[in-house]
């Protein structure tokens, strides 16, 4: 291997992608399991290599050389091979760094709360205290190494300005989960989570909920991918390079998610767009239907709510997880604040606005079967969609004009 990224686990992992942008065919992902680490180590048979979890502080004793962040952090994630010795640096402190400028948060003087207490906890403590802030506080489950328990920092800290996620909790296959209840705090005004799978986790999104500015781990994984090559080929990029390898990365992973009324063309419109995007394309009510009934049988059978239930359960479990897919939503899919905040991880919502008078009721749609009822539909949900939506597509044109409108909000 001549340039990689070694860790116990690399399924999700982004990291070839960004290189590849950046013209390094040769970088590999190594999964390696924990008793091959001193043997890889001491062979020394790579260029350079990236290092996550859980081998960021194990690589250390191997380095001959560290730069000031590896030794102030006491983790490198980022080494260089020179003639047999081995060279350490820390990246994610540029990369933490960028992505809190980015945000717009400004740390001095702030009471920062940092969750968790790995190797990216000490990188965030040493970030935040170089931005000035007052003071800095650590919190683990077991309250080891001098950082606070999560009782504690509810009990005393509740007045905390920023906070900063480096634990994997709310990551795939666990994202409905978050690690701290921010409705505790009340002074909040920064969030900032390095977790990039979902893309945005329900810790950020309840935090836009709040009008609090926030930001998944996604653009800090590019930047420190970007400064680690630089370093691997002693080179520096032009400014752009990040914004433009960001936004490519961004785009191949995000979801198209179309929603509006029944026979607004949400199907119709997302195949084309999956077909011109060369993406797959997934419909929420035949995913339903995949499951054994039509949708009308289970409306029979369990009434409206049984089948707002069963929709919510195929949109968490089949749909949140997908990247860089086409999907159309039923028609009552944004009632459910939960389904919102499940097809926002990964997704970019578009609301196909098509007026009620060209809206073809059919009998297969139970709250549709009818011109009145999609009238009286189209009223009670009109506010909603829009209030909704990341965007708001006109969709009275034919479907190819939909699918054009899109790609140029898309493309913007």
């Amino acid at each position: 291997m001549k340039y990689g990224c070694i860790g116990e686990r690399l399924g999700h992992s982004f990291s070839a992608e960004i290189h590849a942008l950046l013209g390094n065919a040769d970088y590999t992902l190594h999964p390696l399991p924990p008793e091959a680490l001193d043997g890889f180590l001491r062979e020394r048979d790579f260029s350079a290599i990236n290092v996550t979890i859980p081998y960021k502080e194990k690589v250390l004793p191997y380095l001959s050389h560290a730069d000031e962040a590896v030794r102030k952090i006491g983790a490198a994630n980022t080494v260089v091979n020179r003639g047999g010795e081995l060279f350490g640096y820390n990246t994610d402190f540029y990369g933490l760094t960028s992505l809190i400028r980015r945000i717009g948060l400004d740390l001095t003087g702030e009471k920062v709360i940092i969750l968790g207490t790995g190797g990216t906890s000490r990188t965030a403590a040493a970030v935040a205290e170089s931005l000035g802030a007052a003071q800095v506080l650590r919190v683990g489950r077991s309250g080891k190494d001098g950082s606070l328990t999560y009782p504690e920092l509810l009990r005393d800290h509740t007045d905390a300005g920023i906070l900063i996620n480096t634990t994997p909790v709310g990551m795939f296959p666990n994202a409905g989960e978050i690690p701290v209840d921010l409705s505790a705090f009340s002074r909040l005004h920064g969030v900032v989570d390095a977790v990039y799978n979902p893309l945005r986790t329900r810790l950020v999104s309840l935090a836009l909920e709040r009008g609090i500015p926030a930001e998944g781990g996604l653009y800090m994984l590019v930047c420190q991918g970007i400064r680690a090559s630089e370093i691997f080929f002693d080179t520096a990029y032009p400014v752009e390079t990040t914004e433009r390898v960001f936004r490519t990365v961004l785009s191949r992973r995000e979801n198209i998610v179309l929603t509006g009324m029944p026979a607004s063309g949400k199907s119709t419109v997302g195949k084309r767009l999956a077909f011109r995007l060369g993406r797959p394309f997934y419909d929420a009510d035949a995913c339903i239907e995949a499951k054994g009934r039509k949708i009308s049988e289970i409306f029979e059978a369990e009434g409206e709510a049984g089948f707002r239930e069963l929709e919510s359960r195929v949109i968490a479990e089949e749909l949140a997880p997908l990247t860089g897919a086409v999907i159309a939503t039923g028609g009552g899919s944004i009632l459910r604040d939960e389904n919102l905040r499940a097809l926002r991880m990964n997704g970019k919502l578009f609301f196909l606005d098509r007026p009620p008078e060209l809206l073809i009721p059919t009998a297969d749609r139970p709250l549709a079967s009818d011109c009145e009822a999609i009238r009286r539909r189209y009223r009670e949900r009109i506010s909603r969609y829009r209030a909704t939506a990341d965007r708001q597509i006109p969709a009275s044109g034919t479907p190819e004009e939909v699918a054009d409108a899109i790609l140029k909000e898309w493309n913007a």
